[in-house]
């Protein structure tokens, strides 16, 4: 089953968060790129919400096609840079200064999946729910 389809799952009730977690670590995503220049110079694109950094990533092409028309930026190139789930979560989101997480096919109301800063999705030293293991010795 692929990311859409455990995504699909996932909000029916039926799907298993193990399953859903693995698919999104294997699917090559498409992650915008901020800025209007064709190399892409202002990283990846994203939005802060809750404190939290948000990462856009779509599973195709159409579905970034829908997220620029509901900004209503259709009309214009979007470069994006293709990466895997694992990939964004094990080695962008550490670079992030402040808690990061992926959000999923944003644009379809049915589809989208949000991917938190948490343990077992992001590396333990950037999840907002692991505390920060102390160097004293006591």
């Amino acid at each position: 089953m692929g990311l859409t389809a455990e995504i699909a799952a996932y909000r029916t009730g039926s799907g298993d968060p193990g399953s859903l977690l693995g698919e999104f670590r294997r699917a090559a995503l498409l992650v915008p790129r901020a800025g209007d220049s064709e190399d892409g110079d202002g990283g990846l694109m994203s939005a802060v919400s809750g404190g939290i950094r948000w990462f856009y990533a779509f599973t195709d092409e159409a579905a970034m096609a829908r997220f620029a028309e509901a900004r209503g930026e259709a009309g214009r190139e979007w470069p994006y840079l293709a990466i895997m789930g694992a990939r964004l979560v094990d080695a962008v989101v550490p670079e992030v200064d402040g808690p990061a997480g992926v959000a999923v096919d944003v644009a379809d109301a049915d589809g989208s999946m949000m991917f938190p800063p948490v343990a077992g999705i992001v590396p333990d030293a950037c999840a907002v729910d692991v505390e920060a293991k102390s160097s004293e010795v006591a």
